[in-house]
């Protein structure tokens, strides 16, 4: 029996090596009392990609090093100064015969291996990913599967050990990494968890009832959406949900159609959740930013000084440059206040607005409504008074204590001579964000118990079931960070700089980048996927072709805050445009729409919006157009063509009855 176990025991560790065991690649011959030692190489090398190979001397004398091919071309040769490290740039192997490298320093000989993929093969993590997004219009499988090829190299194509690699390799260190990442999944779950909280205790709803004191008109009706859209600026699912739910019987008794109600929900939510810097999508966008700008810092052929003017710069600090190139975002919101206030609409919404206007109907006669959203987690106890405040003091305090921390965290690294923008530059956002969102928890909870409208349990239910919603962000987070890891392995960005640098005009980044994020969101269903595929690729595509250089504002940092930027736009306005967008498919659901007639109305506005800021916006900045007069421009031309295109629909109609006719619902 033991000789049996034993005659089989190198097959057992064979195949336990095949499915456990590391991944190739790495150095041979290493020797604690050599003369040299090869700190660094890569463990995976792109044919035709420059990579680099960190060698460490001995203390005591300079040692000699030469770095050779398998078939003996020589790629580097030098001395390294005694006890000092040395990155040894710009190396390239062509083919997988040129490996294993022989790096011989001080006298020491040592194989340097990986695994060897062609540079075709770069593209393949991030285009698979987006390719199954677009099939299968499912993100967290699509980043799943994109981060899974780049393990499959990692593990030298052994399909088994890949599917590990993914979890040990790229997950776990994405989700335990404390220089910021870990962060933006805490707030995250605090966020989300005091959202739940003022949810339940009727504060939301309180702030919109205060908004729509002052809504006696139609046009009043619509600005007074706009308003509370405006206020619920914290989450845009909270948005979707509270404003389109609280505000229908409003707008029913004023005729204002759904699928005028749903656009004006639906366009306010995702917009200004993305540009107020306190809201649940500000961690995500930061924490993505960071992580290109690493990306971007380490890849070969960045220059030093762009390296470190990269690694020292802010995240938190370069989003907040973003936001006025946010152009989409921006005159979307313009456009819901301009058509609210004017009282025009154009194309199908003018004849919805009409319809409803004149007592044909909220609804398009045999339209069916889509689901109540009406659900417990949002829905206050019986003969709650819903108070404003109880949602408007734990917001004050997450904003409040944020800028405080960033006040505090910044003055101290700064030092005390330092103007408001360094001490904001160098504050710590991670940091900040923890406190604020904890202290909004601390005091939402506290408001609810002291005012006996929760009690502990329910509150902390309530909490908890906000940071359930979050969990699928959390998980699209997580794999997003691993694909951004994947892509720097395995020199994505650098393949695209070889294959563009000569083809791709730097100012046509944004435009392109947003056309792309359009396309991908409108196919997913998620700009929050879009972000997580293409923040990793575009930042250090942008920095490779020479777009971060002077971050005091020069034209080629416009030309990546417009790539930045136009990431999120892009997600955007796809998201507006999609029919299988989760905000969109909520806005439907919150209005009581029906859920065609609120895509085909909202489309024209969003492809107006677009139509304008792509070519004055994205490409008009990027060469050297003020953002200031972009933004302007814009809104003028917006302004001529509702004037010129829409139609009014007149005030003088008698309100209906506050129990609204109601298309029959669907029974299947």
């Amino acid at each position: 029996m033991l000789r049996q176990l034993l005659s089989r025991l190198p097959l057992a560790v064979i195949l336990a090596g095949s499915v456990l065991g590391a991944p190739p690649g790495g150095v041979a011959g290493q020797d604690a009392g050599a003369s040299g030692e090869v700190s660094d190489s890569p463990r995976v090398f792109v044919g035709g990609i420059p990579f680099s190979v960190d060698l460490k001397a001995a203390e005591g004398a300079e040692a000699a090093y030469r770095i050779e091919t398998a078939d003996g071309r020589t790629l580097a040769e030098g001395t390294v100064q005694p006890g000092s490290s040395e990155a040894i740039d710009g190396l390239v192997v062509e083919r997988r015969g040129e490996l294993p490298l022989t790096a011989v320093i001080g006298g020491t000989v040592h194989a340097v291996s990986g695994t060897f993929v062609p540079g075709w093969f770069s593209l393949l993590p991030p285009l698979v990913a987006i390719l199954l997004a677009l099939v299968f219009r499912e993100v967290v499988i699509s980043l799943f599967a994109g981060v899974w090829l780049g393990a499959l190299a990692l593990a030298g194509f052994n399909p088994l050990v890949a599917t590990w690699r993914v979890v040990d390799e790229f997950a776990v260190p994405a989700l335990g990494d404390t220089g910021g990442q870990t962060q933006i999944v805490v707030f995250s779950l605090l966020l989300g968890g005091m959202v739940g909280v003022i949810s339940k205790n009727g504060g939301t709803r309180g702030v919109v009832r205060v908004v729509t004191r002052w809504a006696t008109s139609r046009r009043r009706g619509k600005l007074a959406v706009w308003g509370a859209g405006l206020a619920i600026f914290f989450d845009d699912y909270a948005n979707t949900l509270i404003v389109g739910n609280s505000m229908r019987p409003i707008t029913d008794r004023l005729r204002i159609s759904r699928e005028k109600l749903a656009y004006l929900v639906d366009s306010t939510a995702a917009p200004v959740a993305a540009i107020v810097p306190i809201s649940t999508w500000v961690g995500y966008q930061i924490s993505l930013i960071q992580d290109g700008m690493r990306i971007a810092a380490e890849q070969p052929g960045t220059s030093p000084e762009v390296a470190a003017s990269l690694l020292a710069a802010s995240p938190f600090t370069v989003f907040i440059h973003t936001i006025p190139y946010l152009f989409y975002p921006l005159l979307a919101l313009f456009l819901v206040f301009l058509t609210s206030w004017t009282r025009r609409d154009f194309g199908p919404m003018a004849a919805a607005e009409l319809r409803a206007a004149s007592g044909g109907g909220l609804l398009r006669p045999g339209a069916v409504p889509a689901a109540d959203t009406s659900g417990e987690i949002l829905d206050p106890p019986e003969g709650v008074a819903e108070r404003w405040w109880n949602a408007a003091l734990p917001v004050l305090t997450v904003v409040s204590v944020v800028l405080l921390g960033l006040y505090a965290t910044g003055r101290e690294a700064a030092g005390p001579g330092a103007s408001i923008m360094d001490v904001f530059g160098e504050a710590d956002p991670f940091v900040t964000l923890l406190w604020g969102s904890l202290a909004g928890c601390i005091v939402a909870i506290a408001l609810s118990i002291g005012q006996r409208i929760l009690s502990l349990n329910d509150a902390i239910q309530a909490w908890i079931g906000g940071m359930r919603a979050m969990l699928v962000a959390v998980v699209i987070l997580v794999l997003a960070w691993s694909l951004g890891s994947v892509t720097e392995l395995v020199g994505t960005a650098a393949y695209l700089t070889q294959i563009l640098s000569d083809r791709l005009p730097l100012q046509l980044i944004p435009a392109l980048v947003f056309v792309t994020a359009a396309a991908i969101a409108f196919s997913t269903g998620t700009s929050w996927g879009t972000m997580a595929i293409l923040l990793p690729l575009v930042i250090p595509l942008t920095v490779s072709l020479g777009g971060a250089i002077d971050f005091d504002g020069g034209a080629h940092y416009s030309i990546l805050l417009g790539g930045i930027s136009s990431v999120l736009a892009g997600a955007i306005f796809g998201d507006h445009c999609s029919p299988i967008s989760d905000t969109t498919v909520l806005s439907s659901m919150a209005t009581g729409c029906d859920h065609v007639d609120h895509v085909r109305t909202q489309l024209p506005y969003a492809v107006a919006v677009a139509a304008v800021t792509v070519p004055l916006g994205d490409i008009g900045t990027a060469y050297g157009l003020p953002n200031w007069i972009a933004l302007t421009a814009c809104a003028l031309l917006l302004f001529g063509f509702v004037r010129w295109r829409g139609r009014i629909v007149e005030e003088e109609v008698h309100p209906a009855p506050a129990t609204a006719p109601r298309a029959p619902r669907h029974s299947g």
